[in-house]
Formats: C-alpha cells, sequence, structure tokens
C-alpha cells in the first residue's frame, strides 16, 4: 500500500517535472544557439561542427590550422566548407584538370553556389594547402587559388642549466593563378617501300611536308652534305617533277659539326625563304644533321614544324624516332667542351624512312649504328640480342641488302624490333620526368669518351665500349655470369664493334659517373645488365668498383 502511494502521489509526478525542466531548458539553449548562429558567417558555423566532430572522435584541430582557418577571406571559407569533394594532392595537372572539369557539371544555377567547382590541393610535405577554382572563360586551363603555406621551425639554445627549445610557426598567405596545359604530342614514323623515296611518282615524301593553297609551290630542305653529293640531283629531279621549287641548305653532318654555329647557318637561311608559321621543312641526313635541325625547328618563329629524313642506320633506330634535340657546347669560362649540353625536346612532324639509305654507308659507319641496336637489345630484348648473334655479321657484310630473300626480312626484322623497342621506352617518358631509363645504357662513359680531344671514336662506338665495360661492373656484382659476358663480347666483336677504348681510364669513369650524378639529378642511376634483355639502374658505383672493372677490361682481346 505504501509502494502504490510513493510511485502514484510521489515518484510519477516527480518525473513529469524533471521532464517538464528539461524540455524547457533544451529549447532556451536551441533558441539562444540559433540567434548565435545567425550572427555568425556559414563558414564559422561549419567550422565549429567540424571542430566538435573532431572532438568526438578524440581529435583536436592543431592551432596553426585554426590560425590558417582564420587567414581565409570570407568567400574563401564559405567555398571550403560547402564543398562537396576534397582531393588529397592530385596526382597530375592533368588529373587536376579534368577533377575540375567533371565537378563543374554538378554546378547548380545559384551563381552563389560553389559546390563542386571549387577544391583542396594539399602537400603535407611542403606545409601547403592550395584553394583551387578554375575560371569561367578557361575552367579546364586557368585556375585561381588561395595558399596557405604553414612552416614549423625549432630552436634548440642550450643554457647553463637546460636546454631551451623554442618552436615558431609561421603561416604565409599567397593568391594568384595556376596555368595548366597538356601539350599534344603526335608524330608518325613512315617506312616507305625499299629504295622508292625519290621515286617522282611516289607522293609520300611530298605529303609528308603538308597541305598548302593551290599556287604554293616551293618547300625547303636542309640536307646533309655527304647525302647532297650522293642524291642532290635526284632530290632536285623529284620536287622538279612534282612542280615545285626547292631550297636547300647544306651542313656537314659530321660530329665536330655539331655546334651552334651550323644552328645559327640553318636559321639564316630560314629567315632568308621565309618560312611560314605552319610550313613543315625536310631534314634530310644523318643524326647530327637532325639534331641541327630540331635546333632550329624548335628556335625559329618559336617552333615550326620540321621532318626528319634520316639517311644513315643509327639514324634510323635512334635520332629519328625521339624528340631530343641537341648541339654541343663549349663553355667559354672553363674551356670545357660539353656532349648535346644544349638542346630541346621537340618533336617532328612526322619521319620517313628508306631503309635503302644502308647500303651507301661505309662499314664502320654500318657497324657503328649497331652500337645502338645491340643496346637496346641488352636491356629489352632476347629476342633481338638473338637475331644480331645468328645474322648480324652477315649484315654488317651486306650492308642489309643480301641475296638471301630470308635474310633480308631478318634485317627488316632488327630494324622494326630496334625502332619499336625505342618508342616503347620514350614514350611514355618523352619528357624524361623519369630518370631512371634502361636506354641510357651506354650512355654513362660514352659522352666523355667522345669528347676526348682527338679521339677517334664514333657515337655508337663509344656506346658499346660504355656497354661492355657495364658488362663488367655487372659481373663484378653477381648480376651476371663470365659466361654471359663473354657471349656478349662474342657478339660485339662479330658486329665489327670496339669493346674498349684506351681513353677509357679511372680518372675519365669517375668523372663519368659524377657528371651522371649532375645530368641525372643527384643520382648516378646508371643502367647495368641483370640478365640480356633485363636491366636495372643503380647510384652506389664507387671509384675502387671501377679500378676493379678496368684491370678485368684488359683481360679481353679488344
Amino acid at each position: 500500500f505504501i509502494c502504490r502511494i510513493w510511485v502514484c502521489f510521489i515518484h510519477l509526478p516527480l518525473l513529469e517535472f524533471l521532464n517538464t525542466c528539461s524540455y524547457i531548458w533544451i529549447n532556451t539553449q536551441n533558441t539562444k544557439m540559433t540567434s548565435t548562429e545567425q550572427t555568425m558567417e556559414p563558414a564559422e558555423q561549419m567550422l565549429i561542427k567540424m571542430k566538435a566532430a573532431s572532438v568526438d572522435s578524440s581529435e583536436s584541430l592543431p592551432v596553426h590550422v585554426m590560425e590558417a582557418w582564420k587567414s581565409l577571406p570570407k568567400n574563401v571559407r564559405e567555398a571550403l566548407v560547402s564543398s562537396e569533394r576534397i582531393p588529397t594532392r592530385l596526382g597530375s595537372y592533368e588529373s587536376m584538370a579534368t577533377f575540375a572539369s567533371t565537378s563543374s557539371s554538378s554546378v547548380s544555377d545559384d551563381k552563389n553556389d560553389s559546390i563542386g567547382e571549387t577544391f583542396i590541393e594539399e602537400n603535407q610535405d611542403e606545409g601547403t594547402t592550395m584553394i583551387l577554382k578554375p575560371l569561367e572563360r578557361a575552367p579546364n586551363n586557368v585556375f585561381s587559388f588561395d595558399k596557405i603555406t604553414t612552416q614549423e621551425k625549432l630552436k634548440v639554445d642550450k643554457t647553463r642549466s637546460a636546454l631551451v627549445t623554442t618552436k615558431t610557426t609561421v603561416v604565409t598567405r599567397t593568391r594568384g593563378w595556376r596555368n595548366v596545359f597538356t601539350l599534344p604530342i603526335s608524330y608518325d614514323v613512315n617506312v616507305i617501300s625499299h629504295g622508292t623515296l625519290f621515286d617522282p611518282i611516289n607522293p609520300q615524301l611530298l605529303d609528308s611536308t603538308g597541305t598548302h593553297p593551290e599556287g604554293y609551290n616551293r618547300r625547303f630542305a636542309v640536307i646533309d652534305a655527304a647525302i647532297q653529293e650522293l642524291y642532290g640531283d635526284q632530290i632536285q629531279l623529284y620536287f622538279e617533277k612534282n612542280g615545285i621549287e626547292l631550297t636547300t641548305c647544306i651542313l656537314n653532318g659530321g660530329e665536330a659539326d655539331k655546334r651552334s654555329s651550323a644552328v645559327d647557318t640553318l636559321l639564316d637561311a630560314l629567315c632568308e625563304y621565309k618560312l611560314r608559321r605552319r610550313e613543315p621543312f625536310l631534314a634530310i641526313g644523318g643524326g647530327v644533321l637532325l639534331d641541327i635541325a630540331g635546333m632550329g625547328a624548335c628556335l625559329y618563329r618559336r617552333g615550326v614544324p620540321f621532318v626528319r629524313v634520316p639517311t644513315t642506320l643509327l639514324a634510323i633506330v635512334d635520332a629519328s624516332v625521339g624528340v631530343k634535340n641537341g648541339v654541343d657546347y663549349c663553355c667559354s669560362t672553363n674551356g670545357e667542351s660539353y656532349k648535346n649540353r644544349v638542346g630541346s625536346f621537340y618533336a617532328p612532324s612526322s619521319c620517313v624512312l628508306d631503309p635503302a639509305f644502308i647500303a651507301t654507308q661505309c662499314k664502320r659507319n654500318i657497324c657503328n649504328g649497331f652500337g645502338e641496336i645491340i643496346k637496346l637489345a641488352l636491356v629489352r630484348s632476347v629476342d633481338l640480342f638473338e637475331l644480331l648473334e645468328t645474322h648480324g655479321a652477315v649484315l654488317v657484310n651486306s650492308k642489309f641488302a643480301p641475296d638471301s630473300a630470308n635474310l633480308k626480312e631478318v634485317g627488316t626484322r632488327i630494324i622494326d624490333l630496334s625502332i619499336q623497342i625505342m618508342l616503347e621506352e620514350l614514350g611514355p617518358n618523352l619528357w624524361e620526368h623519369k630518370l631512371e631509363r634502361c636506354v641510357d645504357y651506354g650512355h654513362t662513359f660514352s659522352k666523355l669518351l667522345e669528347m676526348v680531344p682527338g679521339a677517334d671514336i664514333m657515337h655508337g662506338e663509344a656506346v658499346n665500349v660504355d656497354g661492355f665495360f657495364c658488362c663488367i661492373l655487372s659481373y663484378q656484382r653477381g648480376y651476371i655470369t663470365m659466361d654471359t659476358v663473354q657471349r656478349i663480347f662474342n657478339v660485339m666483336k662479330a658486329l665489327g664493334l670496339p669493346t674498349n677504348s684506351a681513353d677509357l681510364q679511372s680518372n675519365l669513369a669517375w668523372q663519368s659517373c659524377k657528371d651522371a650524378v649532375e645530368h641525372r639529378h643527384g643520382e648516378q642511376r646508371i643502367p647495368l645488365l641483370t640478365d640480356i634483355g633485363e636491366s636495372i639502374c643503380v647510384s652506389d658505383v664507387t671509384p675502387d668498383e671501377l679500378d676493379r672493372a678496368l684491370e678485368i677490361m684488359k683481360e679481353f682481346p679488344h
């Protein structure tokens, strides 16, 4: 009876009273919060909610983050908190532009609604946070930004009694614009029917110079002096038969002529000819001539199209297929000469290849071309190496024109494989953003070998000497066996390539490694073989290691 009285007259009324009080108190607090929020910026409201959420998850916002937030303009803060997607550091400018373009499609009709337009890019290593917004007239290319950079510095002072650590946080703000443009690169490497390049009924060479207005019947060509001597009359006749007036600039194509003065000569000729902005000119010659032409094309009117027509085996498999151009440079302050020190990345409009030119080369020049081919085989293709091992000597002696139809097919296969491998390696890395490149095999020590005053060594020959020296380095490290080294040596000798040089001494070898560190941005990145067709890059080669390899080199019958 007593319990019933307690429940009915005391306990239940008390609970009802407490609930009523609680309801009134909660509503009062909500009313206060609402009135407070009305006086706050939406961005500050969101920040409070973000901070509350971080407290709930046992996390707190650092002081410098709060300071950085408060330093942002009101419109930037509102855009930040309204963003639905906040990507971290974007992988590339291309992905950033793509994201901005995709996001902008979700923008509402409300002009004040920035959802999907503004986004954040963070770099924790640099301590930067960027808020980017695409501009209306160029949303995929131009972005305005506000950037906050937070840097923390620690200073430790030693006193008599203790170590005093002072922490300083510096927050800076930058505003500006980012311009993003992905340069479209596309060029065809055309292999035409053997020996038909200068046949007047074959339009491929003329077609490579582009489409011109009716009645525009002139063309320009820079030609290797050796090619002019062999084919000059044929080239002129080809264009005459097609009703075209050809203007030519004749340049020497030897390694000693790979200088800026040759580029100046070409630029003078282009000025006198008055080449139009979109008019491709022809470059017919070996690798040196193609490098000079590429430099001239890059510089003239800040870039005009040009067509590569390689005429040597080396140029066909190497210089014609990439986008690098360059000349050697002599420094006026120290008198030193530097291989390919001045140059550019500039793609041709197209390449036209006719392997018939190889037959006009001397044996040494053909062997020189094989220096680049065997390099590709060693780092990328067992199949190519075995073709060289079996048929290389015959192709050298026959100048790629053997009597057997099967051997002709082998020669074609070797050239095709070499070009394809080179394009596969260069294509994804045209601007060499990635510096660990297997196609740099044979290009660490060869540069200084070629620049030794009075040295009688061609580019492919120097590459091969370098390549065999790297075989010895690989052997010393246990990457390959001596049987593999011997097999490679035998193929190199069968191709008529040198495997050593009197100039390859300890000082030159170590200086080459130091130059590699400079050229490859702080590391040696020297490609070494792990097997035929496979390689890795190393950056820890020592002077002692080089000296031991030079001693082993002496044991071979070069």
